[in-house]
C-alpha cells in the first residue's frame, strides 16, 4: 500500500505561482511512477503531468506545457508540481497519484493506470 498526501493548494490571484507537494509513505518511493491530475466541479478528472521513477521521463498535458513543472525528490519521498502564471481555468482539486510500474506518454495520462491516490488539495485561482 501507498499513502499519498497532497499539500500547497490555496486561493490565489491569476498570474501568480504556486507549488503543490505530495508526500508518499508505505512503499519504496523511488520505484513509483507519479502523476498529477486535477478535477474541476462537474468535469472529469484530467491529466496534468507525470514523472517516472528516475525522473528521466516527464509528460505534460497540453494545458500544462510551458507553465507547470513536475519534479520529484526520492530522498524526501516527494513529488512536486510548480505552477506558474496561474489562470482561473486552473481552478480544481489537484490529486497526486502513484503506480508501481513504468508508464509511457499515453498510459501516464490515464487515471485508470494508477493504483494509489491522495485526497486532493484545492487550488482556486481568482481573476
Amino acid at each position: 500500500q501507498v499513502q499519498l498526501a497532497e499539500s500547497g493548494g490555496r486561493l490565489v490571484q491569476a498570474g501568480v505561482s504556486l507549488r503543490l507537494s505530495c508526500t508518499a509513505s508505505g512503499r519504496t518511493f523511488s520505484s513509483l511512477s507519479m502523476g498529477w491530475f486535477r478535477q474541476a466541479p462537474g468535469k472529469e478528472r484530467e491529466f496534468v503531468a507525470a514523472i517516472t521513477w528516475s525522473g528521466a521521463n516527464i509528460y505534460y498535458a497540453d494545458s500544462a506545457k510551458g507553465r507547470f513543472t513536475i519534479s520529484r525528490d526520492n530522498a524526501k519521498n516527494a513529488v512536486y508540481l510548480q505552477m506558474n502564471s496561474l489562470k482561473p481555468e486552473d481552478t480544481a482539486t489537484y490529486y497526486c497519484a502513484a503506480v508501481d510500474r513504468v508508464l509511457d506518454r499515453v498510459t501516464s495520462a490515464s487515471p485508470r493506470r494508477y493504483d494509489y491516490w491522495g485526497q486532493g488539495t484545492q487550488v482556486t485561482v481568482s481573476s
